[in-house]
């Protein structure tokens, strides 16, 4: 019986791992699309009349739209999160990701539609903004939660890989429709296929989510009347120096991404006039990187701890950003590889053991506003308009240094945050 039994919480461990997964996979696809498209073709797209820099300026603009909103959709997804479950904000947020997503690939352009299509194309971009402020949160709780004493890192750690999973397949999508289309074919229709295809990726990730159990955490709180009334409200009455540091030790890792990922893409078609297909294998490898290196330092965090590891990742991400840019521009693509895989071997350091971390600073009955706001607006603040001051400060002033500089301070910020981390769980992952 008792070994039935454990085979049965196993197994459901199993596919709360998976659904987290897939989930945030899929989620996470939607939302790379977008930033992929911008930095190819929503410039020429939806701001044809002004000039090829100010347009890559404009489409900037719009992926950081969808940021800004991130801290709304935390609180609307925490506080139901908090008071009706983890599960039901999960299926929630995919849905309206998907809708959101499907939504841009029918967009008419702005030849086709005049200013009602850049107007549109923000709209959705903000729908998936909010969807995302909460569906980190909650994948990343309904893991922890689920998971056993010992072993919160590694299984957090399959809510986190669904952001490179996701970055992964929207690359290998774009490389495929890049490497199979002409140019004008891709301009034309080619670019709305990855968005359409949501709208499958999504259905998949709905018959899984709908078949995992509630997290025991929250269903204890239910049971026992213990539900916060105002949860975000208490959070930030109760820990607001928890969720300002979980907020700023998350700008470096979410700027200098968006910089890896949106950004990179620009620079070297544009400036380094290397091929689009070149670049996209350089992020797609940087990308696998990235999630293998989320699970390895998830597992580390569980015997050394997660700020030890956190401040392996965070000391990199400080010292890289200068080398990283002599790199690329040598406009190698093997070097280009060098420099993204040590990047993305800090991204994921100060990735992997997040989930986990940011579980044990909130108490359970405001953990997903806490968590889920903290997440939310270090993202506004660091990835929200990162390619877009890239892009203004390359252009203003020709150069890479800038960038690089740049890097380095939201990092240096971050690692300040991470140096006021508790060395231990500040609080229990179960039910108080």
């Amino acid at each position: 019986m008792v070994v039935e039994q454990q085979a049965n919480t196993a197994g459901r461990i199993r596919r709360v791992a998976l659904a987290s997964a897939v989930g945030t996979t899929i989620e996470w696809y939607d939302y790379f699309a977008y930033s992929t498209a911008t930095a190819l073709v929503f410039n020429k797209l939806f701001f044809p009349s002004l000039s090829p820099a100010s347009g890559t300026l404009a489409a900037f603009a719009t992926l950081g739209v969808g940021f800004v909103a991130r801290p709304l959709g935390g609180i609307v997804w925490g506080h139901f999160g908090d008071r009706v479950g983890r599960k039901a904000m999960l299926v929630a947020s995919l849905l309206l990701m998907g809708l959101a997503t499907a939504g841009v690939g029918t967009l008419p352009s702005y030849p086709q539609a005049g200013v009602i299509a850049p107007i549109l194309l923000v709209a959705l971009r903000v729908l998936q903004g909010i969807s995302a402020g909460g569906e980190w949160g909650g994948a990343a709780l309904m893991a922890v939660e689920h998971a056993p004493a010992g072993k919160r890192g590694r299984y957090g750690s399959f809510s986190q890989i669904g952001v490179p999973a996701g970055l992964i397949l929207a690359q290998l999508v774009f490389f495929v429709l890049n490497s199979s289309l002409s140019p004008d074919q891709f301009r034309s229709w080619g670019w709305r296929i990855p968005f359409l295809l949501s709208l499958v990726l999504v259905g998949v990730g709905l018959v899984i989510r709908l078949r995992v159990e509630e997290s025991p955490v929250f269903a204890q709180l239910r049971s026992s009347g213990a539900r916060s009334r105002l949860p975000i409200v208490e959070v930030l009455r109760a820990r607001p120096k928890q969720v300002l540091a979980a907020a700023v030790s998350f700008i470096a890792n979410t700027a200098l991404g968006y910089l890896f990922f949106a950004y990179l893409l620009s620079y070297g078609t544009s400036v380094l006039k290397l091929s689009s297909a070149t670049m996209l294998v350089v992020v797609i490898v940087g990308s696998v990187v990235w999630l293998l290196s989320i699970v390895a330092s998830a597992i580390w965090s569980d015997s050394a701890g997660r700020k030890p590891v956190y401040l392996a990742g965070s000391v990199l991400l400080v010292v890289w950003p200068i080398p990283f840019f002599l790199l690329v521009d040598t406009a190698r693509p093997w070097l280009l590889i060098v420099a993204v895989v040590v990047l993305n071997l800090g991204l994921g350091a100060t990735y992997g053991p997040q989930s986990a971390l940011f579980s044990e600073l909130f108490e359970s009955r405001f953990r997903y506003s806490g968590s889920s706001f903290a997440y939310a607006v270090g993202a506004v603040l660091g990835g929200g308009f990162a390619p877009l001051i890239a892009s203004a400060l390359q252009t203003s002033t020709g150069t890479s240094l800038s960038v690089s500089l740049y890097m380095v301070g939201v990092a240096v910020l971050s690692l300040l945050a991470v140096l006021t981390f508790p060395r231990r769980p500040l609080v229990p992952v179960t039910a108080e």
